[in-house]
């Protein structure tokens, strides 16, 4: 007895047939290829040696600290960049550092302002403890604000605890009258400016430094009544020195008596795959300078009205202070640190190599790639035409491709910020203020753009299972070559990538599964894309600003624009799988069909313009 129709829609369809063409044991047993990598990644884990602390205990005064922090931010509360209280805090620092008998210099210069506020005049000013090294440890704070409050914490803490710690190091190099005591390395007190406008001053001495750097404590924030927190991420996918690390984490818990918060595992990963940092250290990691923020605020730079002198938490200042002091030390008496700024991640005070994380992100885009291959073989053995699929994705990435030279277009005319390739700080206005019109204005010439551009994309009679197996292929063996870019630019950034390949490698499993279905397995693909997006919302605080704060990091070319380009072809890949999931898929149209076309819409005319009566 034949089944009735129901029982046959319930049966699985057969194995290799249109409707089920996903080869998942070959799939499934391509996986055994990361076994590899797996081993390796747990040989290329290993414990952190930590450097021995001082012999002398720290003499850091707390309290001096906190009155020096309380005359700056008072003095000057308003030290924005370019402004009047920035030079005249400029002065200040200068004065404090030249009254130790240290050497002073500085470093002017102007410069473009992030979030376009103009250009300004700024100013680095450092003192130098002469060593028996010509190599420089650099302790470092900038002593700006934003000018929304008087900067106590941010950062006139950071900067009262340098010209403490330089006072320190004067008396025992003899400069203020003591016994003559030279440290093995010379030791920089530097004060940037603009630090909270993109690390502008960091930026410039990373670029420019006047005399060869081993390592840099950057002090920010330290008197906050958060816990403590380090900072260790680039610009780059590098990662500071993880001796000076570990050390500074030792240095740290043995002031405060508890280990300092860092990142998450997952949170190192995606500063791997989208180099993105607010902290000072940043520039000097990217150029392979090993450096660590030493904070105890989050992420991003503070600024509030209620960061006042009498908010300053001077035990932490004083516990951070000393561990500052003490992670010099440690610096200065131990062996020379590593060079350079390999990648890696910290997990439980283990540091895991970043070519063995790199190597195991490659080995689990590898069965997605045999699975892309036997799936394109499939359309081929059963003579599905393919090409047309391939021509409707070639045009969708012209158009995706078009979206960014006009993105770009708009920027020469001034509808973006043109601002120097630095970040803008999440807690000013710039990074929230979106240009509404402008926006729109793209959004709607986009718009218009493709609804003339659609034309061949759109559903022109019944599609076929095997026109929409085709057009799953070609976006699917699309974003294989999208991730294979990705892997020639930053293979960490296939972290973002993978979730996607390997939800929507199933998705011509499912074309008879409910609309539903189809939707939930394209909606897990996106958690990968997302990621850099969610990262910006919530640890970095911009919530529904972080879209146009990516955009607008894309606009000042701290986003490359390649990086920008790729995103855009897996952006082409994403939609055409989109239509097919949504059944508004239509393969692009053969020579015949194009000429029908036009002859249909040339007659139309002709019946509008009265050439001959419509009968």
């Amino acid at each position: 007895m034949r089944p009735t129709p129901a029982v046959e829609r319930r049966r699985r369809a057969r194995r290799g047939s249109v409707a089920r063409p996903v080869n998942g044991r070959l799939y499934r047993v391509s996986f055994l290829v990361a076994l590899i990598p797996l081993l390796l990644l747990a040989f290329a884990s290993a414990r952190t040696g930590v450097l021995a602390a001082p012999q002398l205990p720290p003499n850091f005064d707390g309290p001096g600290a906190a009155a020096l922090a309380t005359e700056l931010a008072t003095s000057y509360p308003n030290r924005a960049p370019g402004s009047a209280g920035a030079l005249g805090a400029a002065s200040w620092v200068h004065e404090q550092l030249q009254g130790f008998g240290l050497p002073v210099s500085t470093d002017t210069w102007s410069e473009q302002l992030p979030g376009g506020a103009g250009t300004a005049r700024l100013e680095n000013v450092w003192a130098v403890a002469h060593g028996q090294s010509p190599a420089a440890i650099v302790v470092m704070a900038h002593r700006d604000d934003t000018g929304v409050g008087p900067g106590a914490n941010d950062n006139a803490s950071g900067t009262g605890a340098l010209v403490e710690l330089a006072r320190g190091y004067a008396a025992a190099a003899g400069a203020a009258g003591g016994p003559a005591v030279r440290p093995a390395h010379t030791i920089v007190f530097l004060s940037t400016d603009a630090g909270a406008a993109g690390g502008l001053g960091a930026v410039r001495f990373a670029q420019r430094p006047p005399f060869p750097v081993e390592a840099v404590v950057n002090l920010t924030g330290i008197a906050g009544r958060r816990a403590p927190r380090l900072l260790f991420s680039g610009d780059t996918p590098n990662t500071a020195a993880s001796l000076l690390l570990e050390t500074a984490a030792r240095r740290i818990s043995e002031q405060t008596g508890a280990a300092p918060q860092r990142a998450t595992v997952l949170a190192q990963l995606i500063d791997l795959g989208f180099p993105f940092t607010l902290g000072g250290q940043g520039p000097f990691v990217a150029r392979g300078i090993p450096a660590v923020t030493v904070t105890t605020g989050g992420e991003r730079p503070g600024a509030a009205f209620g960061d006042r002198p009498k908010a300053l938490d001077v035990a932490h200042l004083t516990q951070l202070g000393r561990a500052a002091q003490e992670l010099v030390g440690s610096l200065d008496q131990g062996l020379e640190l590593e060079h350079g700024t390999p990648p890696f991640v910290w997990a439980g005070g283990r540091a895991v190599r970043g070519w063995a994380i790199a190597l195991l992100m490659i080995a689990l885009l590898v069965p997605y790639l045999v699975a892309v291959v036997d799936l394109l073989a499939h359309t081929r053995r059963r003579r599905i035409p393919i090409a047309p699929a391939f021509r409707s994705l070639a045009r969708r990435l012209a158009f995706w491709l078009f979206a960014g030279v006009l993105f770009a277009v708009f920027g020469l005319l001034g509808a973006w910020p043109r601002d120097p390739s630095r970040p803008p700080n999440p807690a000013t206005a710039a990074a929230g203020d979106w240009p509404v019109l402008p926006l729109l204005l793209l959004a709607l010439v986009l718009a218009a753009c493709w609804l003339a551009w659609r034309g061949p994309l759109v559903p022109r009679r019944h599609v076929g299972a095997g026109e929409l197996l085709a057009g799953n292929v070609a976006a699917l063996v699309g974003a294989g070559v999208v991730a294979l870019l990705i892997l020639a630019t930053n293979p960490y950034a296939l972290l973002f990538c993978l979730p996607a390949l390997h939800a929507w490698l199933w998705l011509p499993q499912v074309r008879d599964r409910p609309a539903a279905a189809r939707w939930l397995l394209f909606a897990v693909g996106l958690v990968g894309p997302l990621l850099p997006v969610l990262s910006l919302a919530l640890r970095f605080g911009l919530g529904f600003d972080a879209p146009w704060y990516l955009l607008e990091l894309v606009a000042v070319g701290y986003v490359t624009p390649v990086a920008f380009a790729i995103t855009l072809a897996g952006a082409a890949c994403a939609a055409q799988l989109a239509v097919v999931a949504a059944g508004r898929y239509a393969p692009y149209p053969r020579a015949g069909e194009r000429r029908a076309r036009r002859s249909i819409r040339r007659a139309a005319r002709r019946v509008d313009t009265g050439r001959y009566p419509a009968r």
